[in-house]
């Protein structure tokens, strides 16, 4: 960690990093001037493929926020309908029924709308994290959240697994869209991994379209506050100790091992913009003495994390860059990154000053992905709507759409069934199904981009038949 810091600020490495970006950002420039009309036309020679019919995975998304606002409104009307009578909720030792707890309100069925919900980011979330967090809460009130859209509650998660399902269904019937939803384990007590097993597995929430990843939210200081853990060992505990159980002994956690065959990574989550008021260096605590009711800095929650997950990946074998000196390193390792621009706009980040085009034609292996649907999306769709916006307003040409769901499918965790993309630089314009509808030139383009190569030499990589990327 002190040694890439150091590389941050190195002058040298920042001038050359800078500069070779730049050179970047030129070469695809010129690549663009001398073959767009010739990737055009390689695209309409293509059969039976196009930008609507190629493989697309929405690479950060909330399981919770999965839905768009109509279709959790139509979802809870549905259930007031249908489940009036059934015991949801207990308030104080005592049992109410779904009924109960919507009169508690003072609301009926018919007095619901997408308004009422109030589940929408707005122009007053922006820097205010803290109101986006409340824009979870269907009507303000954390009791609905619970009972639609959480795992663990009197139901057992029943309502969130049938609306979970819904939108699996939709995934399932556009065909090309995939999605990798986000659950959480806050690392609180030791069974977490077995109740979301559970549940998973009990309600068969299950589709070759959607794949699991798990986010730990970032919230030890809370926890610890309430004496909910003694120290921060104790959270890494809660979180790895099932899964090394599970997969050593799979007999033992039989739901567990089942549902981490459709798991495929982990995400650490937190309000971003909050300081940090410690440093990790070699003077920092183990997890064990970590007893302070402050947060541990991000790269300690990482650490630590990674050094787990390492050994876990052994057993189970068969940030955004700013920095030029580290958005360099992250094209040099095509390290994946998903961005959010709609999230972003409403958050943080005007979409006019979001760095995604300018990622892409630096070659960084960035692609699209919605986080929070029922936050910011009006359309069944949510993931075409983030590529229809970004067309407009980056003026995308229909090969910068192609490549950037190249990206999603080469990202996600998928089995090669899907992420088989890679193949389409040797099948030229004979694309098979799901595969991107990239042309040749591009696909070349990319290759001599994304080489391994020294900084500065000749070694310009060609591709098949000839074809050579822009000089």
């Amino acid at each position: 960690m002190n040694f890439l810091m150091a590389l941050i600020i190195n002058g040298p490495i920042k001038s050359f990093c800078y500069r070779r970006l730049q050179y970047l950002s030129s070469k695809f420039q010129m690549h663009v001037l001398l073959n767009e009309m010739k990737e055009l036309a390689a695209q309409k020679k293509v059969p039976h493929r196009d930008f609507y019919n190629i493989r697309k995975v929405d690479t950060h998304i909330h399981a919770s926020s999965c839905m768009n606002q109509k279709h959790l409104l139509r979802f809870i009307k549905r259930a007031m309908k249908k489940h009036l009578d059934e015991i949801v909720h207990v308030e104080k030792g005592k049992e109410q029924t779904l009924k109960e707890v919507f009169e508690t309100m003072n609301l009926t069925a018919y007095d619901l709308s997408v308004d009422t919900l109030d589940v929408h980011a707005d122009r007053n979330t922006f820097h205010r994290f803290d109101k986006f967090n409340a824009k979870y809460n269907p009507i303000g009130e954390s009791i609905l959240r619970e009972i639609f859209i959480k795992t663990d509650n009197r139901v057992a998660g029943k309502y969130f697994a049938h609306i979970i399902k819904e939108v699996m269904s939709d995934l399932e019937e556009s065909k090309y869209q995939n999605a990798e939803l986000r659950l959480s384990i806050y690392g609180r007590s030791r069974d977490e991994w077995d109740k979301l097993a559970r549940w998973a597995v009990s309600h068969r929430v299950h589709s070759n379209n959607v794949r699991w990843l798990v986010q730990v939210p970032r919230l030890f200081d809370v926890y610890r506050t309430k004496r909910q853990l003694a120290n921060f060992q104790e959270m890494l505990e809660n979180i790895f100790l099932p899964l090394f159980e599970a997969t050593i002994h799979p007999a033992q956690h039989p739901e567990l091992h089942l549902f981490l065959e459709h798991v495929d990574g982990f995400d650490s989550v937190d309000d971003e913009s909050k300081p940090e008021h410690h440093i990790f260096n070699l003077d920092s605590p183990l997890p064990g003495g970590w007893l302070e009711e402050d947060n541990p800095p991000y790269s300690y929650y990482l650490y630590y994390m990674f050094a787990n997950m390492t050994v876990l990946n052994h057993l189970r074998r068969p940030l955004r860059p700013q920095a030029p000196v580290l958005q360099y390193l992250y094209y040099l390792a095509q390290i994946g990154i998903a961005m959010s621009p709609l999230s972003n706009n409403s958050l943080f980040l005007s979409y006019h000053r979001n760095p995604l085009p300018e990622y892409l034609s630096r070659g960084l292996m960035v692609s699209l992905s919605t986080d929070d649907p029922l936050q910011f999306h009006f359309t069944k769709e949510p993931l075409m709507e983030e590529y229809s916006i970004a067309t407009q307003v980056w003026k995308l040409s229909s090969c910068d759409m192609c490549e950037l769901a190249r990206n999603s499918v080469l990202m996600s965790g998928f089995p090669h069934q899907v992420s088989g993309a890679t193949g389409v630089l040797r099948r030229g314009h004979r694309a098979a199904p799901g595969l991107p509808h990239v042309p040749r030139a591009t696909a070349c383009a990319q290759r001599n981009h994304a080489a391994p190569r020294p900084p500065f030499g000749p070694g310009a990589a060609t591709c098949p038949q000839g074809h050579r990327a822009a000089p």
